[in-house]
């Protein structure tokens, strides 16, 4: 599975005009599920997003321009803030752009194979989340979307549950 996360102050998802899934703060995560993934690759991968350290501490950010490595950037998870997850079906993070002008997506899992991957996947955040308060949206799976962001930092990051990065 890989994942495109991305810290936001609100995002949201529509398909055909409507809104899908909204969100204030927290975390839009773009998912992706390969051939050969497992339901422990899901569970493993929602809990390195929620407990990612994205968001300010308690005190908040010092000023950028201090010298040293940031203090209060990054030290609370989304289970300690208690914000919001979009969760986004993209099948195209498994597109291989190596060769040609045309993407390949040999090892993204076909849509009857993902899906049950993609609810589970999603299943284990709101599992995972339950108790913090955070809600879970998401979008439809195998739809055509429109997903908007406001992001936060910008931070974004790239997870794969291979490690390839």
């Amino acid at each position: 599975m890989r994942a495109v996360v991305e810290r936001v102050k609100r995002a949201e998802v529509r398909v055909e005009g409507r809104v899908a899934g909204r969100i204030d703060e927290g975390l839009l995560v773009l998912v992706g599920i390969a051939t050969g993934d497992t339901r422990e690759c899901g569970q493993a991968l929602a809990e390195k997003i929620v407990n990612l350290r994205l968001f300010e501490g308690e005190q908040g950010a010092e000023p950028i321009d201090q010298p040293g490595p940031p203090r209060g950037r990054m030290q609370r998870s989304l289970l300690e803030k208690g914000g919001s997850v979009l969760c986004v079906s993209q099948f195209t993070l498994y597109g291989d752009c190596r060769k040609g002008r045309r993407p390949s997506y040999d090892r993204a899992a076909p849509p009857e194979v993902a899906r049950p991957f993609y609810e589970a996947f999603v299943e284990s955040l709101r599992q995972l989340l339950g108790r913090s308060g955070a809600r879970v949206e998401t979008g439809q799976f195998q739809a055509m979307m429109e997903v908007e962001l406001v992001n936060d930092g910008p931070v974004t990051l790239l997870l794969d549950s291979e490690k390839l990065f």
